[in-house]
């Protein structure tokens, strides 16, 4: 049985003492009722090193929003995995969709951060999925197939295995709308047959598969049902510890 993830990602949200009080809150409550998933939270930048601190000794493991394929060098406002792992960064989200949208993210650079983070010990959340108009023109297969083979090229199957893959789609990333349960399982065993195609059934089998798309506590003990969903990467609901706690709860 794969461990379900659930991994909280606080985007451009709180502030360093706001970032440490909902940290505070998220493992006062797991070190009192422990829970069988794996819990990840992703702040910012200049809040991971507080959160770090908050975050030691407790069942609760720290994620970083992005990272740069370089170790060093004239790359103004980025930030490479050795400085993430000296703060006790575990998690490194790559490929977001708003990375992709707002950013100039492509399938070439989404691989080179996931080959730089597995070679630094770090494990990479790669995210993919399909946007409004790519699902209404049913493609959606192609697109998350593109995006597999582009974020996984090179990539062994020992190395494969390391990585956590978190299908978001686009349509339904804060705007209230999430994919229906089938829709997700559906996209989920496709991803899980094309990692198998790559990498063979021990892999596709072992690989978790979040799913990202206004999960809340509402809609999450039905998708976390489905039998190709492994967890969830966790925007909005991630913000107020109740929610988060609640969709924790319901894994």
């Amino acid at each position: 049985m794969r461990k379900k993830i659930l991994a909280g990602n606080w985007k451009m949200h709180k502030t360093i003492a706001e970032s440490v009080a909902l940290a505070q809150d998220i493992v006062t409550a797991l070190k009192a009722k422990p829970s069988a998933s794996e819990v990840i939270v992703c702040p910012t930048y200049v809040a991971l090193d507080r959160v770090a601190t908050v975050l030691a000794g407790s069942p609760v493991l720290l994620g970083a929003q992005d990272m740069h394929w370089e170790s060093q060098g004239a790359y103004t406002g980025k930030i490479s995995a050795d400085m993430l792992k000296a703060i006790g960064v575990t998690y490194v989200i790559l490929g977001h969709s708003e990375q992709r949208a707002y950013f100039h993210e492509t399938d070439e650079t989404v691989n080179k951060k996931t080959i730089k983070a597995l070679a630094e010990g770090l494990k990479p959340i790669v995210c993919v999925g399909e946007t409004l108009a790519e699902r209404e023109a049913e493609i959606t297969e192609k697109v998350v197939e593109t995006q597999i083979r582009g974020a996984y090229a090179g990539i062994s199957a020992s190395d494969a295995v390391k990585t956590v893959i978190a299908y978001e789609p686009v349509w339904a990333i804060g705007t209230g709308r999430n994919a229906s349960p089938q829709q997700a399982q559906d996209v989920h065993r496709f991803i899980r047959t094309l990692m198998a195609s790559l990498y063979g059934d021990s892999v596709a089998n072992a690989v978790q598969i979040q799913y990202g798309g206004s999960m809340k506590p509402e809609n999450a003990a039905e998708l976390l049902s489905q039998a190709d969903v492994d967890g969830g990467l966790i925007g909005g609901a991630a913000l107020k510890a109740d929610a988060f706690l609640g969709i924790i709860a319901s894994s």
